[in-house]
Formats: structure tokens, sequence, C-alpha cells
């Protein structure tokens, strides 16, 4: 009998020992795991991350170690291992966290308390209630980004002034910026899958220091879902999502399902959206409506009329976005990541150019649209963790993209319909390394190599015999080759618990080589462009740390961006009547900047925050009258045009600021609120084409542990006449004209709704009604106006 009370006794014991080797971080709220909880002993001396489901092993603690549990969305909680009750640990979201982590500063975890730069995070859940339907849409939902659109599939944001070329875009590590990245706005951020997106940060001014070259006005850093090990090899989980919305009549679909072996996991992810003719608003600005478009009848164009002018007709595409990724980890110290991105579209009609004018003031396109946008991108990476002379953390990433995108355009009455194809292949190579030297000092330091090439073709094609002859390509078409290569170093101090100190340099040599093959088209002069340069940028920031509830951040930093292809050799119409040509006699431009935020933390219930930065663009490449074999106009495209090309001779200033407060007010109510002020003038005095409008958000939120809801306003100032960019000035197509007929951007504001509704463990909904006024709007510089009043609606499910 005693034996076996004995064998009971010790079995349960081992039971219990072995189940309380492992406990579940929840959210307090939900019940749901909670997954990339960091959790440290009070020496640091032993850690653990939550998994996809919200488990740690604590098998590497002390039974009388004290815990602190850490995560950007929830409150910092420390408890006694030994005071956890029933293996569970509840974490409470709070309006604001104080123990933010950021990866964009340096490319490892850092608190952002410890980090000079204005950086803003974008988590999940935030991306949840959002519902954004492409990436652009996302970095715009942040109320701190502005973005422009020159049709439906497309999306070009604003930072401080700068866009397109000026502002990087990264994925998970890997800069997306190739050769062609042109001056005019860009649309590549929509090849990003919003919806296998686990957060993203956004880098306000400089971040050439870490980044290289093109980070002028700031990095767009987008980290993907990563497969997840929950501790139980063979188990399949996954999500399933499917939304639609009014104002496009959007389908989307979307699945991601996550297998687990015993060391190595996958995920699997794809989404297919389709975008139908987007309609308006239905009140204000009516010159933005649709009244006519172009028809093929009978082998002949014709202009019909548009039966429901508020639908922005031959704008809608549709989009499919997989990926895949593999981790394996063999070990603690070891692991391995391999990605797959894949991205590709249906044609994408260019709405902007198909509400063009003529001089006769018929439409001036029958056709214009951009071919299937392909973006395809294998990488690998390794990390390897754990003490050495040389680093703590090395991780080293390896990346192959291929980008495919093609212009296609066809006059109006034009037989010929000519076709202008881009294939470009970057080869990514990153290492980087921490170092720590002391609980005061660390050393973040890498090496990079970018090689890009580029393939440029073109003909035009008789569209009633299907006859195709030779045209100009839009680059040189014989070889295209950028490369650069890069070594940095950048140092944190912690000089006490109030003051953080950190600096670092980069140096930057660029290469750029293109030849033509065929330069009768334009009787160019060369055959032969080449480029060689270097570039030296870096920075200089402090922290203080004013008790529990302030913090001031400075931060002075210098960007470069070197000429690619675009600037030195392409030629292409900027706009009617104008022409750009080669040049190759061209030097990087520098961004010198410095801004200065404090933030007052209003005893965990809030926030508010100001931000004041200055920009100094020295040696800027801007476009300006050129001579080709002597001439000042040629021939283009059947047009006479004036001869333009890029030269360093510009300079600008560009200042600005913004204000953020969030709060709790009471009980479950919260309100929130923003607004973003960017001016600038070049060295002649003009105002700057990408300093976009003082823009501002306005919310009031309620939040419970099922129900999530946000009414906001989105507001968009006027820009005058005198105050719009040259550049702006002759598109009158695109904006509205004052009582003397010149273009102006009008000021705006939208009344909106968003909610989310936990409906079961497994099933959730999301709604929302967007312009719920039905306001007819363009933003500033967009070639198409936003959705009228859009009710969307998702629903999610996991398994």
């Amino acid at each position: 009998m005693h034996r076996k009370v004995l064998l009971c006794v010790t079995a349960l014991l081992f039971t219990t020992i072995a189940f309380s080797q492992q406990i579940r971080i929840i959210d307090k709220k939900t019940q749901e795991g909670i997954e990339y909880v960091f959790v440290y002993d009070l020496h640091q001396q032993n850690t653990a991350i939550s998994n996809r489901l919200g488990y740690i092993k604590t098998s590497d603690f002390q039974r009388d170690d004290t815990l602190i549990f850490q995560h950007p969305s929830y409150a910092k909680k420390t408890i006694a291992l030994a005071n956890i009750r029933n293996h569970r640990v509840e974490l409470e979201g709070s309006v604001v966290n104080l123990d933010q982590v950021t990866v964009a500063a340096s490319k490892w975890e850092q608190n952002l308390s410890e980090v000079p730069n204005k950086i803003e995070t974008i988590n999940a859940g935030e991306i949840d209630l959002a519902n954004p339907q492409t990436s652009a849409d996302l970095l715009r939902s942040t109320g701190k980004v502005y973005v422009q659109k020159s049709q439906q599939g497309g999306g070009s944001p604003m930072i401080r002034g700068f866009a397109s070329n000026s502002v990087l875009l990264v994925i998970d590590g890997v800069r997306m910026n190739n050769l062609i990245y042109r001056g005019g706005n860009l649309q590549n951020v929509i090849t990003i899958d919003p919806n296998i997106i686990a957060n993203s940060e956004v880098i306000f001014g400089p971040g050439s220091m870490i980044y290289g070259s093109d980070a002028l006005g700031g990095v767009m850093d987008f980290h993907t879902k990563n497969p997840a090990f929950t501790g139980d090899p063979g188990a399949v989980h996954g999500n399933i999502k499917m939304r639609n919305s009014s104002a496009n009549n959007e389908v989307m679909g979307h699945v991601d399902f996550n297998y687990e072996g015993k060391n190595w996991a996958s995920l699997t992810s794809f989404t297919y959206s389709k975008f139908d003719d987007l309609e308006m608003g239905s009140h204000d600005m009516e010159s933005y409506r649709r009244t006519e478009y172009v028809e093929r009848r009978n082998g002949r164009d014709v202009m019909v009329d548009n039966p429901n002018p508020d639908v922005q007709k031959y704008s809608g595409y549709d989009q499919l976005n997989i990926l895949q990724k593999i981790r394996y980890e063999p070990s603690d110290n070891y692991n391995f990541d391999y990605s797959l991105y894949y991205s590709t579209s249906s044609d994408i009609p260019r709405y902007d150019r198909l509400i063009q004018r003529d001089d006769n003031d018929r439409l001036k396109y029958a056709e214009w649209y951009y071919g299937p946008q392909l973006f395809m991108m294998n990488s690998l990476r390794g990390e390897i963790s754990g003490v050495s002379s040389l680093f703590d953390q090395a991780k080293i990433t390896l990346a192959h993209q291929q980008v495919e995108e093609s212009r296609h355009d066809r006059k109006f009455r034009d037989d010929f319909l000519r076709h202008r194809v881009e294939k470009v292949n970057t080869y990514n190579a990153y290492l980087d390394f921490e170092k720590q030297f002391n609980a005061q000092t660390t050393l973040f330091y890498g090496l990079e190599s970018v090689v890009n090439t580029l393939n440029s073709t073109a003909d035009k094609e008789n569209i009633n015999t299907g006859e195709t002859f030779p045209v100009a390509t839009r680059y040189p078409d014989g070889d295209n080759l950028y490369q650069t290569y890069a070594a940095y170093g950048l140092a944190k101090w912690n000089v006490s618990s109030k003051i953080t100190l950190q600096g670092g340099a980069r140096y930057n040599v660029v290469d750029v080589h293109s030849t033509f093959n065929n330069t009768s088209f334009y009787n160019l002069p060369f055959d032969e462009l080449n480029l060689n340069t270097g570039a030296l940028s870096g920075n200089l920031g402090a922290v203080y740390r004013a008790g529990r509830n302030w913090e001031f951040h400075l931060n002075t930093s210098s960007g470069f961006r070197a000429p690619n292809v675009d600037d030195m050799a392409k030629v292409f119409d900027s706009e009617p009547g104008e022409v750009i040509v080669p040049n190759d006699n061209l030097e990087p431009e520098y961004a010198y900047s410095s801004d200065f935020t404090v933030k007052k933390y209003l005893d965990g219930n809030g926030v508010i925050e100001a931000t004041a930065f200055y920009t100094y663009l020295d040696n800027a490449m801007v476009r300006s009258d050129f001579a080709l074999n002597g001439r000042d106009s040629i021939n283009y495209d059947g047009e006479m045009s004036d001869v333009t090309a890029l030269v360093n001779t510009g300079y600008a200033h560009l200042y600005g600021g913004s204000f953020y407060l969030k709060s709790r007010i009471y009980g479950n109510f919260s309100v929130s609120g923003q607004m973003t002020v960017t001016e600038g003038e070049d060295n002649n005095g003009n105002a700057i084409r990408h300093a976009a409008p003082t823009f501002a958000t306005a919310a009031l939120m309620y939040d419970t542990e099922r129900f999530t809801g946000e009414f906001y306003l989105r507001y968009n100032a006027r820009i005058s006449h005198n105050n719009l960019a040259p550049s702006e000035r002759s598109k009158l197509h695109m904006y509205a004209l004052n009582d003397a007929g010149n273009p102006y951007s009008p000021e705006w504001y939208t009344l909106n709704f968003k909610a989310s509704y936990k409906i079961s463990e497994s099933l959730k909904i999301n709604a929302g009604v967007e312009n719920i006024l039905d306001v007819r709007y363009r933003p500033y510089s967009s070639g198409i106006a936003a959705p009228g009043r859009n009710f969307k609606l998702a629903l999610q499910g996991n398994f």
C-alpha cells in the first residue's frame, strides 16, 4: 500500500515538474497567446522568447528567479517565477508602451527609448484594425506618412519632402530600391502583401548610415511573419481571411499555414486581390469626374460618354502574392531562414495619363498601362549567437531579386502601340554584427554589397497588322551595371540610466556603367556612360530620459543618394513638351538633417510627442535645360520637346514638424491625434514637389475584450497655385482650377469608422466605412481620385 502511494506521489511530482517547465503568456483581454514576448531574469543571464501560442520553457531559469516579461504592445510585467499561478502570465495591453523595441535603427533589436532617431512602429494589432488593401494603404493608415497615387494600383510614400528614389524600401532586411527607381512617383510598395506583415517601422530622416544610398527622407522597413515553433512537431496552424470593399468591388482572399517539424518550421502564404474600377465620391470638385473615355469600335478610336462619371473607368487590376519561408534551428545558437517572395499583377492602367487631354481638348491617350508588375526574391539568412571576441550576434543575408516592369502606350487614333520592357536582377549580400563590450557599450557594424543589372528593350506594334518595329528604349539597350560596396559602424553608449549616446559612420563606393548598342534614334554623341564615386555618411545623437515620464531625443545625420541608371542614362518624356537625356557628369546628392523630439508619458495612460526637423539638401540632382549635339530641342515621340538633363546644381531647405497625442480618457475610451507639417524651397525659391501638404488625423476609440471601434477624421490642407512646385503647375488634368484658371490642390477632410469584433476564439469580423460623407477629393499630386463612401467587410478565421 505504502509503495503504491509512493509511486503515485512520485508520478504526480514528475508530472508537475514536467508541466511546470512550460508557462503560457496570454493577453489579459482576449486570453490568446502572445508571440515574441521577451522574457529574462533580473541579471539578464537567461532569456526566452514566447512561441506562436505564447509558450516559453522555464528550464533555464532558477526557481527563485524574478522574471521580466516585455513586448512592444503590452505593459512590462515583473513577477517571481514561484508566484506564477496555473502556469499562465497575463499581460495587459497599454495605450502606450514605454519599452517598445525597434530593429530598423541598427538591424538589431534596441529599446526605442535608447534610439535618437524618430521612428514610427506599426504593430500587428494596428495592421489588423486598419485592414488595408495594399501596403501603401497601410503606410497611409498611420497618419504619419503621406501617400500619392497616379493610379489605383500604386502608392508613392512621401516623407519629410522626399519620395520615390529618395526614400528607401526594405523587406526583411533587404533593400528593394534598384538602379531604375526614378525621381517621379513610384508604385513598388504595393508588391508587399499587407496580409503577411508582422510589423513595420518607418525611420524619419536620413537612414544612409545603416542602409546606404536613397535613404534621404526616411526608411520603410517591413517585417513579414516568420515560421513559428509551438513545441508540437507535426502541428499545422493557419489563418484564412476574406474581404470585400464597395468602392472598387474589391474581392480578396488570403490563406497562410504553418507546419512544424522537430527543428524546422515552414510558413506558406497566398493572397489574391481583384479590384474593379474605383468609384470616387459624389460631392464637390466636379472637375474630377471621368466624363469621357476611349473605346475601340470598328477599328477606330472613339470618345464615349461615361454613364457614371464618378466611376474612374479603366482603373481596375488584380494581384497575386505568394510567400514561402522555411526556418531551420539546429541549436539555440544557430538558425537559418530561406524565403521566397513572389508578386505579380494584371496590366495596371496608368489613370493619370488616361485623363490627360491634348491641345484639341481630346483625350490624349487611347491606351496607357503598366504591364504585369513582377517581383520575385529568394533570400537566405543565417544567424549565429554566442559570445566571441568579434561579436555576440552575427547574421549573413544573401538575396537575389528579379523585377520586371513594362510600359505600354498608344495615343488617340494612333495605330501603333509602344512597348517598353525593363528586366532587373539584383544581388544583395549583407554581413552584420553586434558586440556588447559591457552593460553600457554596444557596437553594431557590418559590410554590404549590392549589384544590379538591367536589360531594356522596346518596340512598337501595329495593332491592325500585328507588325512590330524597333523604337528607342527607355534606358541604354546594351549593358547596364550598378554596384555599390560599403562598410559601416555604429556605437551605442549608455552613459547612465538617463543618458544614451549613439554615433556612427558609413562609406560607400558606387560604380555605374551603361552602353548603347543603337544611338541612331537620337544621334547620341556617345555610346558608353561611366560613373565612379564614393559617399560618406554618418549620424550622432543623444537621448535623455528625465525620470520615467519624459524623454528628449536629439539626432543629427547625413544621407546620400548616388546617381543610378535612371538618373544618368534614360531618355524619356518627363512631361508634355520636355524630354530628359543622359548625363554621366553626376555626383551624389547629400542631405544634412537634425531633428529634436520631446515625449511626455501620461503615467502609462498615454503619450504626448512633438518633433521638429530641418534638412539641407546639397548638390541636388535637378532637371535643368541641356543641349544634345548643340540643340536645345529634339523630336521625341512625334513632338518637338525641349532638351533637359539632371545636373548637380541645386540645393534645398526643408523643415517642419509633427505632433502626436494618445490618451485614455475614461474607462475603455481613448483619443488620439496627430499632425504633420512639411515646408521647403529650392535654390530658386520654388516649392519642393514632394513636400506634402499639412495633414492630420484625430480619433475616438473604444476597446473591450471582444470589440474595438474607432471613429476618426482625416484632414488635408490646401496648397495654393503659388505654393505648387513648378513641375506640378502644368498638370491641369490632375488639379482643381481656381478662379483665374490656375491649378491648385484643395483642402479636404473625411469622416471614417472601423471596428473589429471577436466572435469566438477562432473567428473575427472586421468592418468599416471610409469617407462617410462621400466627398469627392484627390490627394495632393495624385492622378486618381480617392474612393468615395466605401464599406469594408472582412472575415478572419484561424485553425
